[in-house]
This record gives structure tokens, sequence and C-alpha cells, in this order.
């Protein structure tokens, strides 16, 4: 991989993980929680 791909791919899995941490398991449904999402619990 060249540096301009290597740096775009890296870019590209810092936001998705971002995604996953900040809004994706914040909003979906946990079992644990009865089914509700960890902001609808607090």
């Amino acid at each position: 991989m060249t540096k301009g791909k290597t740096e775009a791919r890296y870019v590209a899995e810092q936001d998705i993980l971002e995604y996953i941490a900040m809004f994706y398991n914040s909003e979906r449904l946990h079992s644990y929680l009865g089914y509700m999402s960890p902001n609808a619990f607090e």
C-alpha cells in the first residue's frame, strides 16, 4: 500500500470505530438492560 492509501484506511477505520462506540452502542437495544438502549436506561 502506498502512504496515502494507508492513511486513508486508518482514518476510515477510526471513523467506523468512533461511530460504533459513540452512536451505535448507545442507541441499540441491549438484552441485559431489559431491551432498552443504554441512553434510555439511564
